[in-house]
């Protein structure tokens, strides 16, 4: 029933955006639920995670090398050069970059499991990414937006590990202790994050009500670029350098799913709410798109 339940999260995502776009009121004073709200989903990440899994690394390293290389170097390039082709604000483009520069989203997992992809290298590839965010996303978010405002470096490094690195680790040495207890409530725990993102996503939208429509058709067409320069780049590069089918499928959607939730975070607390905006509706596209290519994929593994 909670897997049912979780599968509709664009469908939940775009319903409570409405709402809170209709009702912004509603929504406006729980500003301060939102670093809360993403420290529970890293915690419900790390808790279906085993050190076990931090072993695959060993086995495949070119792979998730690769997959790791492309989401730090494409993505946030991407997202500048798409934001200066779409004329978007100073504040619009600081929250590209943040959404290009953050590590790969635990959504990705779930896309890989349906698009018949690699689950076990995708939440490895997941977990490098999110682990090397802790560094990586600060300072180049400093190289892309760092000549116009200023790019508080350190500062988001310390609240990356805060918000990332300590709630990951307490959920792997929670489950590395109790597996017995908690694996029976996996999906309990992919629940919770996909109520969590829903919220803030609704935050966001709500926070930015006035400002949403004048510029939702070229942030929009922004983002669904973004994600599939991510998509498209992932997969055929991983081609071309002789990987098989299986894993160039997990490559593009690693690499087009971003962990947009810590890019709402980074943009509300060092810059502005309007800077959370395309992390907001990020989350909700990646998930749509991602549905989508998973839906022909797998239909594409059942002809073979």
């Amino acid at each position: 029933m909670i897997k049912k339940i979780s599968s509709f999260f664009p469908i939940w995502a775009i319903l409570f955006s409405i709402f809170t776009y209709s009702y912004p009121n509603s929504v406006v004073d729980l500003k301060g639920w939102i670093i809360p709200l993403l420290i529970l989903i890293m915690f419900c990440m790390g808790i279906t995670l085993k050190i076990s899994d931090f072993k695959r690394v060993l086995k495949r390293p070119k792979i998730v090398a690769l997959a790791v290389s492309l989401q730090f170097l494409i993505m946030p390039f991407a997202a500048f050069v798409v934001s200066k082709i779409f004329n978007l604000s100073e504040e619009l483009l600081i929250g590209m970059v943040l959404v290009g520069a953050v590590s790969g989203g635990t959504a990705s997992n779930v896309i890989a499991y349906l698009a018949k992809a690699d689950v076990a290298l995708s939440i490895t590839m997941t977990v490098v990414s999110t682990l090397l965010s802790i560094v990586v996303t600060p300072y180049l978010t400093l190289l892309y937006v760092g000549q116009t405002v200023p790019v508080p470096a350190l500062d988001m490094l310390y609240s990356i590990f805060k918000i990332v690195f300590l709630p990951v680790v307490a959920g792997l040495v929670l489950n590395q202790i109790f597996d017995k207890y908690i694996k029976k409530s996996h999906d309990i725990f992919a629940f919770l994050s996909i109520v969590s993102i829903v919220f803030i996503i609704g935050i966001i939208i709500g926070i930015n009500q006035e400002k949403v429509s004048s510029i939702a058709s070229s942030l929009m067409l922004s983002i669904i670029l973004h994600n599939l320069i991510g998509l498209v780049s992932g997969f055929y590069i991983t081609k071309k350098l002789g990987f098989n089918q299986i894993e160039a499928k997990t490559v593009a959607i690693e690499v087009g799913m971003q962990n947009s939730g810590l890019a709402v975070v980074l943009a509300m607390k060092y810059f502005t709410a309007l800077s959370a905006l395309p992390g907001a509706i990020f989350s909700i596209w990646h998930n749509i798109s991602g549905s989508i290519i998973a839906g022909y994929w797998s239909k594409e593994e059942k002809k073979d």
